[in-house]
């Protein structure tokens, strides 16, 4: 088996909207705001197509012996001022199919997006991880990332 991880293309944003409305599914199983909130902008494919070849994002499929099955979206931020220019790139996100999960598929995908950002003098990082997702917790946590913010949430229409 052959794992690679590959910046995507044009070609791939059929198979890129259909990794992503997987994740949208198991996203807001978790998150009912996911959606809205933490996902792409609508119409999707313009959304990734507008994503491809920008400095300031590294977009990757995942594949297995040449079949794709995962993508992860990496953005490039500025600091505050006073952090003298640092940059920092947040994995905004990342997919696996389920069935594909645990062969090292988003291990390449993370690696890729952080040697990418690292070789252009990058080095904070951070994830971005739903509440009650420890599958994905523990998988950055072996990549060596630990908690640095929770975010709150209220809904007032609940009151």
């Amino acid at each position: 088996m052959i794992v690679t991880a590959r910046p995507a293309t044009a070609e791939d944003v059929p198979q890129l909207v259909a990794f992503y409305r997987d994740l949208e599914k198991e996203q807001l199983a978790l998150r009912p705001l996911w959606d809205v909130a933490e996902g792409l902008r609508e119409p999707i494919a313009d959304s990734f197509h507008a994503l491809i070849g920008r400095t300031d994002v590294r977009l990757v499929i995942g594949e297995l012996d040449g079949v794709p099955l995962g993508f992860a979206l990496t953005t490039l931020d500025d600091m505050l001022p006073q952090a003298q220019g640092a940059q920092v790139a947040t994995i905004r996100l990342i997919f696996t199919e389920p069935e594909a999960r645990g062969v090292g598929i988003g291990h390449a995908m993370a690696t890729d997006s952080l040697d990418h950002f690292t070789e252009r003098g990058v080095r904070f990082f951070d994830a971005r991880v739903s509440p009650g997702h420890r599958n994905a917790k523990n998988f950055f946590e072996a990549h060596g990332f630990s908690a640095r913010l929770i975010v709150m949430h209220h809904d007032a229409s609940d009151d």
